[in-house]
């Protein structure tokens, strides 16, 4: 066994704990410490769950890309300092997988707006059948006597993380063996997952379904639960045997990508969101005359977002907003009032006698969805609001058509277009 293997089986191994610090340092350290097992380690042991209290075989870096307080760029970049492209490779597409399913959903923005409104038919039925609600709040609430289904439930709601190979047997579980709607189980992970990612979480409960890849599910059997969860988890499941795939007849249009905006030399202010809470490194030309943040995570869903998700949002925030006012030198504002946004923005760009108001590129999602409403209702006051592309987006995104066979077999090219090697 290779030494940085022998590493994960060291009780000294520093990286079995993982403390969700909502802050770029706490990301940065994170990612630092991990670097190193990024290689050959990664791609033997990444698909076994450990538990939440050993995070030793996976980077857990996800909280912080989704938000990115570090980038994917800063991520792979790092790991090619260490490794070759060849033995990080199962790492480094992972990275690129977050990447397609953003690229994928942006392209085919139907499967977003059929998801919301299906989610709604779902919690609607919640409230007419009866079964179906006891059914529901027994797998939230992890009794539904499947052991190691139960155990996750009550390990997201505790936590706000899981295994990414946990996500895809409890998903399964959820769709085929207690037949409750996927729509629903996306939205209990959306709720409380640190890294709810509208992209991710959507694209992977489809594709556990076969709806993603049409025709192709993804089915857990007791076997596989118990070899990678090194048998924590073991015996008779009675999970569904050999379960068809979801059936879907619509077929999402096609969509052009975004063009990038300019700005030009206007004065300006700077709107942080969620999206993206790395302002440090955005295109900008010039300094901006304020900057404020602004959190839509409630719009996450109809339901209630955990206090875990909303804390660590507010204060990457925070810890955005520091960063900001350091970098540039300006004042910062951060409204945290539900509903009052678009008053906000306007305020603001009256006191600094400008008309532009610009952001990073929020992806389709809730954020996207509001940053729409409040451009268009800016525009009346002559104010606008224009969102910046980051060239590692426009690079890979293009490419997230069809399966992620077409964006893997273009890393190496991507890579060299994005100047990491």
């Amino acid at each position: 066994m290779p030494d940085e293997q022998l590493s994960f089986l060291d009780e000294e191994c520093d990286t079995a704990h993982v403390d969700f610090k909502p802050t770029r340092e706490a990301g940065l350290e994170r990612l630092k410490k991990f670097v190193p097992f990024t290689g050959r380690a990664y791609a033997s042991g990444r698909n076994s769950d450990l538990g939440a209290e050993n995070r030793s075989n996976i980077s857990a870096l996800s909280p912080w890309i989704r938000h990115r307080l570090i980038s994917e760029e800063e991520v792979l970049r790092e790991t090619l300092k260490q490794h070759s492209l060849h033995s990080a490779e199962k790492f480094i597409q992972e990275v690129f997988w977050r990447s397609y399913f953003k690229g994928w959903l942006e392209q085919k923005p139907d499967i977003w707006r059929w998801y919301n409104k299906d989610l709604k038919s779902a919690l609607k039925m919640l409230y007419k059948d009866k079964n179906l609600h006891q059914r529901y709040e027994e797998a939230i609430s992890g009794k539904t006597g499947i052991e190691a289904f139960d155990h996750w439930a009550k390990e997201l709601t505790d936590t706000g993380y899981l295994h990414n190979h946990a996500r895809m047997w409890f998903a399964s579980i959820w769709i085929f063996t207690l037949k409750l709607p996927w729509e629903l189980g996306a939205d209990f992970f959306y709720r409380h997952l640190l890294d709810g990612d509208p992209a991710s979480n959507t694209c992977s409960w489809r594709w556990v379904g076969g709806l993603h890849t049409k025709g192709k599910n993804y089915a857990a059997r007791a076997s596989n639960i118990s070899k990678f969860t090194n048998g924590r988890f073991s015996g008779h499941m009675n999970l569904a045997n050999d379960p068809l795939p979801l059936n879907e007849v619509r077929e999402a249009d096609l969509v052009p990508l975004p063009h990038q905006e300019s700005i030009g030399d206007e004065p300006y202010i700077l709107l942080l969101t969620e999206e993206d809470l790395l302002p440090e490194t955005l295109a900008l030309t010039t300094n901006p005359k304020a900057i404020l943040g602004m959190l839509f995570t409630k719009a996450r869903s109809l339901l209630d977002v955990s206090d875990q998700v909303q804390q660590f949002g507010k204060f990457a925030m925070t810890d955005a907003l520091e960063r900001a006012k350091a970098h540039f030198t300006c004042e910062t504002q951060f409204c945290e009032t539900k509903g009052a946004h678009l008053e906000f923005l306007i305020e603001a760009a009256k006191a600094k006698n400008v008309k532009i108001i610009v952001t990073a590129y929020a992806p389709v999602g809730p954020v996207a969805d509001r940053l729409a409403q409040l451009k268009y209702q800016l525009q009346e006051h002559d104010i606008r609001l224009v969102q910046l592309l980051r060239d590692y987006d426009t690079k890979i995104w293009p490419h997230a058509t069809r399966g992620f066979f077409k964006v893997k077999k273009q890393i190496p090219k991507l890579l060299d277009q994005l100047n990491i090697s």
